[in-house]
């Protein structure tokens, strides 16, 4: 219930939308994805499990909204515990959803602290030190600029 309570009204076309005859017919307009990442260890309690969900959501809202119909958003990773090697990890997923058809890849989280640079990434949107969002114009900028051709 309360995936569907924190996901519900969101403007991005999720993953689960397309299907394998509108790919072909829809990638050339859809050539950004999104990936989420949320950020939590895996000891959280359920109520700060939901905090982190409505931060992440609050996060991909500023990407999701503005830029409905060429951004495809991807299931979240929510855990990020373990030995590997996060930037690696991302890197990868990066590159397959680049072979998957897409030209740019976007990371979003709500950890703050998490260090996501990696080569295949196009961009990364994180909450401010003080854990304020990014403001809309400067998420919003830095996308445009980005399907520009114009490093950012």
């Amino acid at each position: 219930m309360l995936h569907n309570n924190i996901w519900s009204g969101m403007g991005s076309m999720k993953f689960s939308e397309i299907t394998a005859d509108q790919w072909d017919e829809l990638s050339p307009y859809l050539d950004t994805c999104l990936l989420p990442v949320t950020g939590m260890a895996g000891g959280e309690k359920p109520y700060e499990a939901t905090e982190w969900l409505e931060r992440l959501r609050d996060m991909m809202d500023l990407i999701e909204i503005p830029f409905k119909g060429r951004v495809v958003t991807y299931p979240a990773w929510h855990y990020i515990t373990g030995s590997g090697n996060l930037p690696e990890m991302v890197n990868e997923w990066c590159e397959s959803a680049k072979r998957a058809g897409f030209r740019y890849a976007i990371v979003v989280t709500a950890n703050k602290e998490l260090e996501l640079a990696c080569p295949a990434m196009n961009l990364s949107f994180l909450p401010n030190e003080d854990g304020s969002l990014p403001a809309q114009a400067d998420v919003s900028d830095a996308i445009r600029s980005m399907w520009n051709g114009q490093a950012v």
